[in-house]
């Protein structure tokens, strides 16, 4: 099938490129001209393993890239619609630019489409869509899909070839067959429900998953308590079928583009409904508690935080990834310096992007380097480069041999035979 996907962040780079793979005609469009150029010379503009292949593959074949809406849209037959939809006032979605995405659809319209919301959308967004298609393009035919996407940042690219479900959100049943057409090579269950309940899907499951996250973190506290350790908690409870082991890995907090977004997104739309969503509530006051108690772990291992350096690794919300929206290690860094720490930090990947929104950040040219004559090693993402480090030379570096673990990525054990002072979370 000829495919448009107008956007090409995380969501559309990654949608686009797979789709392509699986043989679809693809073209991504995107308005900064700088970022499609780079993607016409194959550098993919988001670190996402599996991806720099897979655009190498397809690229110039079944994969191009353009900054005309009104030619991709034209030669079309299904329109992804895959930009942000970033957090607005009160924690309302900003739509904006979805409604410029739809706005620019119907200008090209010459005859029937799929508009497919495949980025995150309030309940609601299909009908909104459809609206300012049909104000601009009225007596067209098309249909608007919900699609939500499932792609978890650093294992996108196999998330989207092996995803657990594919959600369908239509009352069009001709719309229903073409993307059952278009899905299947994926051989992935194929779940066809109606627009709001395919909209709903997408924030009931981050939601839920956060509370996870925002559970094991409550129930590390009180393992620290009780001299109880949350890794074995955890593995104990993830052996029961009906709660699983996925999610319940304590730490620093949930960040990323997705859960703290989409769960005041679907707070704001409980208020909006009359509906206080106290539970919901209570998972982010946890997962901003959180990141505080870190910041108190370091200030209480430390005997204060004034003149001290800390060793920070790891600036992303999670390994294998660049992101660092709303990342716990940023916000838990930022508390240190207000406290009167120096932190020097360093991440495999995302330091450029933290540097973005944190200037000042100081920033080591490798993981070694950081650990010069610090007091303290903060672990706030686990990559796989800081698990296998020599510890012998780390501790020759610092001032002090203290870490504190906060992805309890390190065996205690093992570290604390190397006479080390470690404090992991929950443990």
């Amino acid at each position: 099938m000829k495919i448009a996907v107008i956007g090409t962040g995380y969501v559309g780079l990654v949608t686009g490129t797979c789709l392509a793979d699986l043989g679809h005609e693809v073209i991504g469009v995107d308005k900064e001209k700088a970022k499609i150029d780079m993607l016409n010379r194959g550098k993919v503009t988001i670190y996402e393993v599996g991806l720099p292949e897979l655009l190498g593959r397809n690229l110039g074949k079944s994969l191009n890239f353009t900054t005309n809406t009104h030619d991709a849209v034209f030669e079309s037959e299904i329109v992804f619609i895959t930009v942000g939809t970033p957090r607005g006032e009160e924690g309302k979605a900003d739509m904006r630019y979805a409604v410029e995405a739809a706005e620019e659809i119907a200008s090209a319209m010459d005859g029937y489409k799929i508009v497919v919301n495949k980025s995150t959308m309030p309940v609601g967004s299909t009908k909104l869509v459809e609206r300012v298609i049909n104000e601009r393009a009225e007596g067209r035919e098309f249909d608007v899909v919900s699609n939500p996407e499932f792609l978890r940042e650093g294992s996108a690219v196999r998330d989207f070839m092996h995803p657990d479900r594919i959600v369908i959100g239509t009352d069009s049943q001709r719309a229903a067959g073409i993307m059952a057409e278009l899905y299947k090579p994926l051989k992935a269950p194929l779940f066809i429900t109606d627009p709001a309940s395919a909209e709903m899907i997408k924030y009931a499951s981050n939601a839920f998953l956060a509370t996870k996250v925002s559970f094991i973190n409550a129930i590390a506290n009180i393992c620290e308590a009780v001299d109880a350790d949350v890794k074995e908690v955890a593995m104990g409870m993830g052996y029961d079928h009906r709660i699983g082991f996925e999610f319940l890995r304590s730490g620093p907090g949930f960040g990323g583009s997705c859960f703290p977004k989409d769960c005041q997104a679907l707070m704001e739309i409980a208020r909006s409904s009359g509906y206080n969503f106290y539970l919901l509530d209570g998972v982010m006051q946890v997962n901003r508690e959180q990141m505080e108690l870190m910041a108190k772990k370091v200030e209480r291992r430390l005997g204060g935080l004034e003149g001290k350096k800390i060793a920070a690794w790891g600036l992303a919300f999670k390994a294998n990834t660049d992101d660092v929206r709303d990342s716990p290690a940023l916000e838990i860094i930022r508390i240190l310096i207000e406290r009167g720490a120096q932190v020097c930090a360093y991440d495999p990947e995302a330091m450029q992007n933290a540097l973005a929104i944190f200037p000042d950040l100081d920033c080591s040219a490798n993981a070694i380097d950081a650990l010069r004559d610090a007091d303290l090693l903060l672990i706030m993402t686990d990559w796989d480069q800081f698990k296998m480090q020599d510890f012998r030379a780390v501790k020759e570096l610092m001032r002090a041999p203290e870490i504190l673990d906060t992805r309890n990525c390190l065996d205690p054990l093992s570290i604390r035979r190397l006479g080390f002072n470690y404090e992991g979370v929950g443990r």
